[in-house]
């Protein structure tokens, strides 16, 4: 829909419009096009048949407000918050020869008003395909962040060219990763060699899964549900069976949960989380809902399948080794995790290694950290300043945006024995204890975020500002 000329000269209106063509072009509102009819009102103005009212719109503002727009509704399909796909419109918009666009994002919803002078267009977009793909970000942030002047045919091409272009990864490529990156996770939780190997089958299934079916449109929320139960079923089975075998001393409750960890909703928690940061409630609590749902379903899956096989969260040991040796394979383990997010996520492998970088640095002194006696909440909010300072450091000068390093290095940090417990007491019915391992966990994922904004504000002057918010003009 579009409205135009929002304060119209009550002497020189339309009663069908309040738009023609003479506000676009300049012409005389009493003057008619060659070969328009106008028929005259009791006013005196002109005025088109209605089979000729389109010949009133502003069409070349209706091209480059849609233009921009489809910036913005390709950056959000890609897992951005809603203050990047802001500067994307606004950045396309200035480009295309727009004043400005103000606009209202959602997860799903962008509604987007572009001015022009004194007349205006508001339009609304739907997508309901939500997803996380980085390559995908990398190349519009940096594409519509250089735009200077273009035509509409000009950036639709190129928009064209992204919306068509592939994952960089194959569905078992992708797999393997995000088996490697759980398997670095059970490492990570105190899992032995043989529980990472089966971490890594078991959360290559599950992934291979919900990718398959994605692919096919079914419902994310039952995907989610479904990927899970394959998954932690997966696991269970094999480690059943390998301890039935005496290979296996106990069936290790830590690796249970890390094979589905890719599950969890990084992207959408940390943009979540910075949305609200900048009092953005209407893309923050949107988003947090969807990352909250798809949490739940995770959830469910894990506690279904723990409760028929009757697994026990027994307290899980560090391995007897010296101190360095330790510290050694943490680092490994951490590189090797977030590296596997990192390309879960559609990440170039370049921006991926960057990342594995990150995640090991930071969750390596977290978890020295929480050794020495720091709790685990103090602890995590450590290490999500560690990620975001390096990030904020880094990302400039690779040409990236903060985010898609962020959230692979901070993934490797999810309490999942903590969220294991919780839905294992729930389960059994001690819903005190539930509650109390459910609000540890809540707390060191609320510490990750605090410590990322505060990393945020710190290193980037505009980000502790709102007045972007109200210009329309996005930081960096």
């Amino acid at each position: 829909m579009s409205m135009d000329n929002p304060l119209p000269d009550p002497a020189a209106s339309l009663s069908a419009r309040d738009t023609t063509p003479a506000a676009t072009t300049g012409q005389s509102p009493a003057t008619a096009e060659p070969g328009q009819s106008p028929a005259a009102c009791p006013c005196g103005q002109a005025q088109a048949a209605p089979e000729q009212e389109h010949l009133l719109e502003p069409v070349q503002l209706i091209r480059q407000a849609s233009t921009a727009l489809r910036a913005g509704r390709l950056m959000l399909a890609a897992g951005c918050g809603s203050y990047r796909v802001r500067s994307a419109m606004n950045h396309t918009a200035k480009a295309l020869g727009l004043d400005r666009v103000e606009s209202q994002v959602s997860v799903t919803d962008i509604t987007a008003t572009a001015w022009k002078g004194e007349i205006f267009r508001t339009e609304v977009v739907q997508g309901r395909g939500i997803g996380v793909n980085s390559a995908r970000i990398v190349e519009l942030e940096n594409y519509t962040s250089n735009l200077t002047d273009a035509t509409v045919e000009e950036v639709d091409q190129f928009l064209d060219e992204v919306e068509a272009r592939p994952h960089l990864y194959s569905t078992f490529v992708s797999g393997a990763f995000s088996g490697l990156a759980c398997a670095g996770f059970a490492f990570l939780n105190k899992g032995g060699a043989i529980e990472c190997a089966i971490v890594f089958v078991a959360a290559m299934l599950g992934h291979i899964v919900r990718r398959v079916m994605l692919e096919r449109r079914f419902n994310q929320f039952a995907v989610t549900l479904f990927a899970g139960l394959v998954a932690a079923s997966a696991y269970l089975l094999v480690a059943r069976g390998l301890y039935s075998a005496g290979v296996l001393a106990d069936v290790h409750a830590s690796g249970y949960v890390s094979a589905v960890l890719f599950l969890v909703p990084g992207f959408p928690l940390i943009t979540a989380a910075l949305d609200l940061s900048r009092m953005d409630f209407t893309a923050g609590i949107s988003r947090l809902a969807y990352a909250l749902m798809l949490l739940t379903c995770a959830a469910i899956s894990v506690w279904v399948v723990s409760a028929l096989f009757g697994l026990a969260p027994n307290e899980s040991v560090l391995p007897h080794m010296p101190w360095q040796l330790l510290l050694a394979l943490r680092v490994i383990a951490s590189a090797l995790a977030a590296f596997g997010f990192a390309i879960l996520f559609n990440s170039p492998v370049r921006l991926a290694l960057w990342a594995a970088l990150i995640g090991a640095i930071a969750n390596s002194v977290r978890l020295e950290a929480f050794d020495a006696g720091m709790i685990a909440q103090a602890a995590a909010g450590i290490g999500g300043l560690l990620v975001g300072i390096l990030a904020n450091i880094i990302a400039p000068r690779i040409k990236v945006p903060r985010l898609t390093l962020c959230v692979p290095a901070v993934v490797i940090m999810v309490p999942g024995a903590a969220v294991y417990r919780a839905i294992y007491y729930l389960n059994d019915s001690q819903t005190l204890e539930a509650m109390a391992w459910g609000v540890q966990a809540a707390f060191v994922v609320l510490a990750l975020a605090i410590g990322l904004m505060l990393a945020r504000t710190v290193t980037d002057r505009d980000w502790g500002s709102v007045a972007w918010f109200r210009s329309g003009r996005a930081p960096r």
